[in-house]
């Protein structure tokens, strides 16, 4: 979420920077990316950056448990404490951790600051500053910024608040998808811009939808529900991508142009993001600053895993439809839906047409993927929003799980209810113990998924989860099947 959303768009913008560390960001509870991550490096000689607000967040709180007992069996008990510096809000539960464990260092956030808002606070710049970008400038930038959105700024004239109008307004009229065209060397910062327009605008049935890498299509895929924010670099432009705007331009749909000079221009285009975010709350009349939405997946996976712990399984679940390693779930309302559209030839294909038919001119599609994030799984979950996109011309969204629930989640669960969302779960290969708990890093992953499923479910929502046994075969399958039930 907050804390690792802004680290990880200046990692992959700006690299591995000479002379510097190396920063790895690590936000999923997914088995194979925690054991990747912990194979890139010696644990010896790494310094974990552990970053909470509120301290009580479940990853991080287990992504320390499990680093925090690895590095002790590398260097010893003494010397663990000093591999780990916390970034946290005075008086929380992680500031207790750090001191009780010798962490090396704790820097304090605001407690002001929510922690979506928080890129340009100590949860942005600590990372940043360790993986040695110039942190002076790149505040410098932004305090221009801050300026030209001053409140003493006449309204026409504050870039933020113009913007924020924009999207407001445009989002009353129908036009809530906002679709994000980036440069190709500020691709990334598509998905901090994701949980901040979600989770902050995206309750009590509004909300604006962002939409992010989804590659830019003739206009005649596109609805009249979408509105384009291109993100120029203009040291960098891509030629490509500058026709295909034109092209939508020339087609009527509504275009926001923001410039931006070189990369370290983001620090601008951060504040500039969080002011227009407030003003489209204010616009469409709620609270940009709380995520009640949220709370209520996270408390359907506390009830999820405290069953494991006490039972040693998750409850047992019966699938809809199942057929060569691929399994359907979904709740009793969906499911008598589903039925009575697929009739008595019920196959994978059939199930999948009757979902995706359920899309309708001004919703929108949300592929929920628990999986790890890897090359071959993205291509081919890509490949899949953009053939829904292009068959039932609706805006199509992609996350990966359990990511994605500080992210976008608030919005499919609290927003507009316009998504017809599929979830992708699957069995681990290899699965992580957490330390000092019955349950694995897999048993929490799945969880999460189940307990995100079910808190759409109550809320009416669309929704049909796939399971896959294997995931490559499985994503491959499940592509192929989605282009027969498209066809």
């Amino acid at each position: 979420g907050g804390s690792s959303l802004c680290p990880e768009v200046l990692k992959l913008t700006f690299g591995r920077i000479p002379g510097f560390p190396e920063l790895h960001v690590l936000d999923s509870t997914d088995p194979a990316m925690i054991r990747a991550l912990e194979r890139q490096v010696d644990l010896a000689t790494t310094l974990f950056i552990v970053s909470s607000k509120s301290g009580s967040t479940l990853e991080p709180n287990i992504f320390k448990q499990y680093f925090f007992e690895r590095v002790k069996e590398a260097v010893g008990p003494v010397e663990a404490g000093r591999r780990f510096i916390a970034i946290t809000d005075p008086g929380s539960k992680m500031q207790q951790v750090a001191e009780g464990d010798g962490f090396r260092h704790v820097s304090f956030g605001v407690p002001s600051i929510g922690g979506r808002y928080s890129a340009l606070s100590d949860f942005g710049m600590v990372p940043a500053a360790v993986m040695g970008l110039d942190v002076g400038t790149f505040l410098d930038r932004a305090e221009r910024m801050v300026q030209a959105c001053a409140s003493c700024v006449p309204l026409e004239e504050n870039p933020g608040v113009v913007l924020g109008i924009v999207l407001g307004v445009l989002a009353r009229t129908g036009r809530d998808k906002v679709t994000l065209i980036t440069s190709p060397g500020v691709r990334d910062l598509g998905a901090w811009l994701e949980q901040l327009l979600a989770e902050s605008t995206g309750k009590e049935g509004k909300g604006l939808i962002p939409v992010d890498r989804e590659e830019v299509g003739p206009p005649e895929v596109y609805g009249s529900d979408r509105v384009f924010v291109y993100v120029r670099l203009e040291s960098a432009p891509d030629p490509a991508q500058d026709d295909a705007v034109g092209r939508l331009e020339a087609a009527g749909q509504p275009v926001v142009r923001i410039g931006m000079a070189d990369p370290t221009d983001l620090g601008q285009e951060f504040f500039r993001w969080e002011i227009a975010t407030a003003v489209a709350g204010a616009t469409l009349g709620i609270n940009p600053f709380d995520q009640p939405d949220v709370e209520a997946s996270k408390e359907a996976t506390r009830r999820l895993t405290s069953e494991y712990e006490k039972i040693g399984s998750l409850p047992a679940e019966t699938p809809v439809f199942a057929t060569d390693g691929i399994a359907l779930y979904t709740d009793d309302k969906n499911a008598a839906t589903l039925n009575e559209m697929v009739g008595r030839k019920k196959s994978l294909t059939g199930y999948l047409r009757a979902h995706l038919g359920r899309l309708q001119a001004g919703d929108y599609f949300g592929l929920l993927a628990y999986v790890a994030m890897s090359e071959e799984p993205e291509r081919r979950l890509q490949a899949i929003r953009h053939a829904v996109r292009d068959a039932k011309r609706v805006a199509t969204c992609l996350g990966f799980g359990p990511r994605f629930l500080h992210s976008t989640g608030q919005a499919y669960k609290g927003g507009p209810n316009t998504g017809v969302f599929l979830q992708v779960t699957c069995d681990d290969p290899a699965d992580l113990q957490v330390p000092g708990q019955r349950y694995t890093f897999g048993v929490v992953k799945a969880a999460q998924a189940r307990g995100d499923f079910e808190v759409l479910a109550e809320r009416n929502r669309r929704v049909l989860r796939v399971h896959l046994r294997d995931v490559k075969a499985g994503v491959k399958a499940l592509g192929a099947a989605v282009r027969r039930a498209l066809a």
